[in-house]
């Protein structure tokens, strides 16, 4: 029996059903710098002020874009135009229409396979509450999927 991810596209997905695609990495969840001149991305080792680390999870999603001025609402119309999300992402492979890693949740039932794994954010990431604006690019870090 094929799973809804394996039959339907992103945009025939249910609320649910999108959500749950998530693996809990967090790495969409770090601050990134981008260059004004080459529009290169840099990513950093700062986690969003909302992000719970340990659990790798927004700690007040529903309200995310009223507290954050440039958090990203993710759907399937914007999927393309944003490049820095991790070449593990679920989100990303579903839409090139390649199958979820044998370690993702909704394949093992197992959503600590994330972090034993694929190493999350839980590992390195530091929030950016504190940080100084001229601090940042200290915390540039080389992304590693």
């Amino acid at each position: 029996m094929s799973e809804f991810w394996q039959t339907k596209k992103l945009h025939q997905m249910t609320s649910a059903e999108w959500e749950s695609l998530c693996d809990g990495c967090g790495k969409c969840c770090l601050v990134k710098l981008e260059d004004f001149d080459t529009a290169e991305i840099y990513h950093t080792d700062l986690a969003c002020k909302l992000l719970n680390i340990n659990a790798c999870r927004c700690s007040d999603y529903k309200n995310r874009q009223k507290q954050v001025d440039d958090c990203v609402k993710l759907d399937h119309k914007n999927l393309e135009s944003i490049q820095w999300l991790p070449d593990t992402c679920a989100y990303k492979l579903i839409e090139q229409g390649k199958p979820l890693p044998d370690w993702h949740h909704l394949r093992t039932g197992n959503r600590e396979a994330v972090h034993q794994v694929l190493g999350s954010v839980r590992h390195f990431a530091t929030s950016e509450v504190g940080v100084k604006e001229h601090d940042l690019e200290q915390h540039i870090i080389q992304w590693v999927d």
